[in-house]
């Protein structure tokens, strides 16, 4: 399988990288699992990583390996510029059709006393997957493309959350509006409802005014290769589906009431997802929590 990962420096754009690259996997027995020693994980991608800056893995060993091996290919480019993406495209095309792209770009946030957590700019995420959707490549079948929102982002998700989450996420409706806007590019491509009257139209600092007609953007309901993932409020804890297996998490179509779950953990369904799971989650807005 031919990757393209388009913000994956870190968390869960890195760890479902990795496994798509293949990795040992160290499992520790326990005494509700005591046959899990260790696995081989090799699925046999290639990966080419999108980068605003690639010597962010100057040091990683574990991509220097890959990268060695020819599994895995650095660039530099800003999901930001639609240029640099086809670039991204072209150079993971140089490796043979695309099959995936995760898109997991995201900002790090700023604190305002006025306004709480903010990222500049603010339609970070929604541009750059309008820029993914606008320059597809034109070959014999769709790449699979998995990208995030969040829980709490819709009214209807929000609705579902715990209280005390609803209080957190008081503090990144800006962040949030981002991802409103991923969900609003996504729902237009592949033809889903959009609630109007409960989540409205995003404003232009969001998506600009006219964005149905952005050259190259699929029509709507034209593309349903795509996975939206809404994880629970994230952690950075360990991957328990590595010890439990089967379970380990819960992964629901639409909203579900949840509290958090791993970066890894997500990253491992991700994988699972796009390796062995497509025909059942292509299409779909799902949420992943514990």
């Amino acid at each position: 399988m031919n990757v393209l990962a388009i913000g994956a420096s870190k968390n869960i754009g890195y760890f479902a990288s990795l496994r798509l690259l293949g990795e040992v996997v160290q499992r520790i027995p326990s005494q509700d699992a005591p046959n899990f020693l260790m696995i081989l994980s090799d699925a046999g991608c290639t990966v080419t990583f999108m980068l605003r800056s690639p010597s962010v893995f100057d040091s990683d060993g574990a991509i220097q390996a890959h990268v060695r091996s020819g599994k895995a290919h650095l660039i530099k480019g800003d999901a930001l510029a639609l240029s640099d993406v086809k670039e991204g495209w072209s150079s993971a095309l140089g490796h043979g059709p695309v099959d995936a792209v995760l898109f997991t770009v995201g900002g790090k946030p700023d604190f305002k006393l006025t306004k709480g957590f903010v990222t500049k700019p603010a339609n970070l995420c929604t541009q750059g997957i309008l820029n993914v959707l606008c320059s597809l490549p034109q070959q014999p079948s769709p790449p699979k493309i998995v990208t995030f929102s969040s829980t709490g982002v819709t009214k209807a998700s929000h609705d579902t959350l715990p209280t005390p989450l609803k209080m957190v996420y008081s503090m990144i409706t800006v962040p949030h509006r981002d991802k409103l806007g991923v969900e609003r590019v996504v729902s237009h491509c592949g033809g889903w409802k959009w609630d109007t009257k409960g989540d409205g139209e995003l404003p232009e600092f969001i998506l600009e005014k006219g964005w149905k007609e952005t050259e190259g953007l699929p029509a709507a309901g034209t593309f349903k290769n795509i996975l939206l993932i809404r994880p629970g409020f994230l952690t950075d804890g360990e991957c328990l589906a590595d010890d439990k297996g089967e379970g380990a998490y819960r992964v629901v179509e639409g909203d579900v009431r949840g509290w958090t779950v791993s970066r890894k953990d997500v990253g491992h369904f991700v994988a699972d997802a796009v390796l062995n799971r497509w025909n059942e989650y292509a299409n779909k807005c799902v949420t992943v929590v514990y």
